[in-house]
């Protein structure tokens, strides 16, 4: 049996997780709607899995993965977002995630990356599995690789960049300062080719709906 805990702020999905869970005998130790309160669960009781969504409340997105993975060592998470995987699944893994699941799967694919991460696996939908299969180091000027070379926090300004948020909205979100957010900005637009804000933001939408 597979003990979880489930990290989300929408009823819908916990509710659908635990039913889905409990059918097939896995064990649900907790549910957590708010970041504040994931810690001190995972305190009084670890589970084999992390059910987590990114931008759970009170929860710093893809920083908190690698902070829970350092105040919790050998604890295994999976994120289970409606954030586009194309945008996030590989940072998400580079944080620490063991696997990325988007919330249009079908409850079958939702256990199966349940069992192959809990028994140590890694779990990707097979075009990122694909993609990284057959990328080719030579063609480093394309738009898939520059992307890949992002660092986890360059990932999540420039997702929150392509929703229309300000400086002072990324700020805030992420617990930086503004100052901090223009800079990575200036990093972005260098890493990315792009040659102005609005170039950066379409290259953004563009990685959101393609295949890479």
């Amino acid at each position: 049996m597979i003990t979880l805990t489930i990290a989300d702020h929408h009823p819908i999905i916990t509710d659908g997780l635990s039913h889905i869970l409990r059918n097939t005998e896995h064990q649900i130790l907790d549910v957590i709607v708010d970041g504040n309160n994931l810690a001190a669960s995972l305190e009084n009781q670890v589970p084999d899995l992390v059910i987590m969504e990114i931008d759970l409340p009170n929860l710093q997105g893809l920083s908190a993965i690698k902070e829970l993975r350092r105040n919790f060592p050998g604890l295994k998470i999976m994120i289970f977002s409606t954030h586009p995987e194309e945008m996030y699944a590989l940072s998400a893994i580079k944080a620490g995630a063991m696997g990325y699941v988007g919330k249009t799967v079908d409850s079958a694919t939702v256990l199966k990356a349940v069992i192959q991460v809990a028994r140590g696996g890694i779990y990707l939908n097979n075009a990122l599995v694909e993609m990284l299969s057959n990328t080719d180091p030579s063609k480093n000027n394309s738009l898939a690789y520059r992307y890949k070379k992002l660092s986890t926090r360059e990932t999540e300004v420039l997702n929150l960049l392509s929703s229309g948020k300000r400086n002072k909205d990324i700020a805030e979100s992420l617990d930086i300062n503004e100052k901090t957010v223009s800079t990575y900005k200036t990093r972005l637009l260098k890493k990315l080719d792009a040659s102005s804000l609005a170039e950066l933001i379409q290259q953004a939408r563009l990685l959101q709906t393609s295949d890479l």
